[in-house]
């Protein structure tokens, strides 16, 4: 009976859990307002790293930051189209090596850390990025 029992729980709570539409990442990272508060972490990050400032030190920050706003955006299912330059426009010639690019996702990495970002979340967001690292390493 208790094996019943326990069977019946576990088949309500799955069909329970089913009934409930998935979040999007965008609506797991609280929408506009958490993307913001993730690049701008992010782009503190890059400021404080001697190691891959040097990529970013003429860069115009607001113009960086509305256009990884809104490329994160679509990435993650948010209801933003990224009409900004393909990332092969904005890397050429930057000559950027995969150690400096590892780096770079570590320091994502410790922005979604402090903006408490669950780690199932952390590497959905790093996965739906992956496709663009040949498109950013040594071009």
């Amino acid at each position: 009976m208790k094996i019943f029992m326990l069977l019946l729980f576990l088949i309500t709570v799955l069909v329970s859990c089913s009934n409930y539409p998935k979040m999007s990442l965008y609506q797991q990272i609280n929408g506009q307002a958490g993307i913001e508060r993730l690049v701008d972490s992010f782009i503190e990050q890059i400021g404080n790293d001697e190691q891959v400032f040097h990529y970013f030190e003429h860069s115009n920050i607001s113009h960086f930051r509305q256009g990884f706003i809104s490329h994160l955006c679509a990435l993650i299912q948010g209801p933003c189209n990224y009409n900004g330059d393909t990332m092969v426009a904005i890397h050429t010639g930057m000559n950027i090596t995969e150690k400096d690019f590892n780096h770079v996702v570590d320091l994502l990495i410790n922005a979604m850390e402090e903006q408490n970002i669950p780690h199932p979340v952390q590497n959905k967001i790093i996965s739906n990025m992956a496709p663009l690292r040949n498109e950013i390493i040594k071009i």
